[in-house]
This record gives C-alpha cells, structure tokens and sequence, in this order.
C-alpha cells in the first residue's frame, strides 16, 4: 500500500530537509504545502529530496487550508488504496512514529489514527497547559477522552479525504474540527504513542497563543456564553419566583423552576439556532427536538434540584448551580450532535 507525507510548511529551516530525507529512506510518497513562506525560503524548498511534491500557496493562508491543499492534490493523483500521514514540519515528529501510525491506517482504514505524545517532565508550559485545557473541552464537547488533541501526527486512509475536505477550518482549528467531527459522523479515533519532541523549548511553533486558541475553542466558548445568557435569565427567574411562592410550601420550588426553566429555554433556543449553531434546518424540527431536549432535562433537572433541597438540605441557591453544572455538559452533546447537528453532504466515510 502506498504512504504519503503530507507536511503544511510555512518558513521552514532545516529540519524540514532532515524530515523529508528521512521519509525518504522509509519508502513515503511526500507532498509539501509552501504556505506562503515568499522568496526567504525558497532556497530551502529547492533543496528537498527529488520526487517531493511542493504545492504553493501565494500568501499565508493557515495551516488548514494547506492541508486542505494538500489532500486534494493526493486525491487526485494519487492510488485510491493508500494512506496519508501528516506531520508538521518544525522537526517535532519521528519517521518511526509515522511509520507506525501507517501501519495502524492500513490496519483500520476507517479510523483517524493519532500519534499521541506523553505530557510529562520537560515539555514546555505552554503546550502542557494548553492540551490539558483542550482534553478537557474537547472530552466535554464529544463525550470522547483523547490524550494529545493538539497532535499534527495523524494518519488515515485515502477513502477518508472527502469527508475530511468537507471540515470547516482554516487554520489551526482545522484539527480541533477534525475530532470533533469524526465522533459525530461515527469515524473511530485511534491513539498511537509517539516520542514527545519539542526541538528549542517549540520555538519554531507558528501557533499564536490566543489568537489562535480562540479559533479552535470559538464554537464551544460561543454555546458557553449562550447557556450562560440562559442561566442569568433562569436563575434570576428563579431566584425571584421563589421568594413570591415561598408561601406554596413544597411547591415553590419545582413551580418556580418549571417556569424559569421555559423562558430561560426559549432564550436559549433563539441564541444557539442562530448565533452559535448556524443551524439552517426548519425551526419546527429542530424546535420540536430542542424542546424535547428541554423537556426532559427539566425533568432531572427538576428532580435532581428538588432532592437537594428538600432531602439533603442543601440551600435552594446552591442547589440551583449544582444543578446547573450537571446539566450543562449533556445539553451540549445533544445539541451538537442531534438538534443542530450539520447536514451531511457530499461523499461519505463508509
């Protein structure tokens, strides 16, 4: 089976030579995407290994359109039974690593391989603190644990690349994207351990901190601001419901949450379909599915809040935000991937 390396590359130095020698010696296929590097790298980029493919962009595009780049172009000219690994060009990733999550491809062609490196002494803070942030919402918005979801180390079969085209993404949340989708459209994730390699404490990373990281957590931090927008309506609500109906007894406190419960939903209802979502689907489908959602959360979020309060005695206030919490993290899975979820269009992964 054929293997191809498919390297974005944007200013390289010369461990991009040494890669591409070493994918050599090892028997891949190599295509380089120039992402605009302009007239300084081009004495490197004509040092390269003969029979590597260099595809250019005219100007810096990002990291996930030249991967995009690169993966049409191997759809194109190259055998339908094969497999692509990527790496990033910066010296981080070890042929044997490649070699292994090939082989891991060609064993489960429709599975996303991930080469996954460890976090422990000596990798830079940054990138310690930035995957653990990204595990933990990317477990909260899949319901899926990865190890290393920042990993350029990914290979898969070449009957994949049209569903990977379809993913949104320019730049570095590309791959954010890349596994948020694949759980929703059934694609198995499968780890590989790699050595963990940071080459002058990751100095050659083009990855700007914040920018960067607003890219590929924009979609969940966007449903966070919606569901928080929800809360404040909700639990005002509450707050001022319960007081007016402190005189119902036991009562109060279901019916004041019931009815925070409905506006507060309706609010965020509107916000998600439009502003976080994008969701061109009728308001009647994915209203009559929302609602539903809404109806049963209401259910355990109403049983689960009445339990605190009046069995465990936990203040009614404090009881609100627990509840909230608990709840947060299933509306999510359930919005994004039944109630908005994208239409599928186009070739799909079989």
């Amino acid at each position: 089976m054929v293997r191809i390396a498919l390297i974005p590359s944007y200013e390289p130095d010369e461990h991009l030579l040494q890669l591409l020698q070493e994918l050599c010696e090892a028997g891949f296929e190599r295509v380089v995407v120039d992402d605009g590097s302009g007239e300084a790298a081009e004495a490197l980029y004509e040092r390269m290994p003969e029979g590597t493919v260099i595809r250019r962009h005219p100007k810096n595009y990002g990291k996930g359109r030249a991967l995009k780049t690169g993966l049409s172009y191997i759809h194109t000219q190259y055998p339908e039974d094969a497999v692509v690994v990527t790496l990033d060009a910066d010296g981080q990733h070890r042929v044997a690593d490649a070699v292994r999550c090939a082989q891991a491809a060609e064993a489960s062609p429709g599975s996303l391989i991930l080469g996954s490196r460890s976090f422990g002494e000596g990798v830079p803070l940054r990138s310690q603190f930035g995957n653990t942030v990204t595990r933990f919402i990317y477990r909260l918005s899949s319901g899926v644990s990865v190890g290393d979801t920042q990993t350029g180390l990914r290979a898969f079969h070449t009957e994949m690349i049209p569903f990977l085209l379809m993913i949104e993404g320019e730049r570095y949340e590309y791959e954010m994207n890349m596994l948020l989708e694949c759980p929703r459209r059934g694609v198995p994730i499968r780890e590989i351990s790699i050595s963990t390699v940071y080459e002058n404490n990751n100095a050659g990373s083009h990855f700007q901190t914040f920018r960067d990281s607003y890219r590929i957590y924009r979609d969940i931090l966007k449903f966070a601001g919606s569901s928080f927008i929800g809360f404040l309506v909700d639990y005002s609500l509450y707050s001022l419901l319960a007081v007016v109906t402190s005189p119902l007894g036991s009562i109060g406190v279901p019916l004041s949450n019931v009815v925070a419960r409905v506006v507060s939903a309706s609010v965020n209802y509107m916000i998600n379909r439009r502003f976080v979502f994008h969701s061109s689907d009728s308001v009647l489908r994915t209203g009559v599915q929302y609602f539903l959602l809404a109806a049963g959360i209401l259910c355990g979020n109403t049983l689960l809040l009445n339990w605190l309060v009046t069995d465990v005695g936990v203040n009614k206030f404090a009881a609100k935000l627990v509840t909230e919490v608990t709840f947060f993290t299933l509306s999510w899975l359930f919005q994004k991937t039944v109630v908005f979820r994208k239409k599928k269009t186009g070739d799909e992964v079989s």
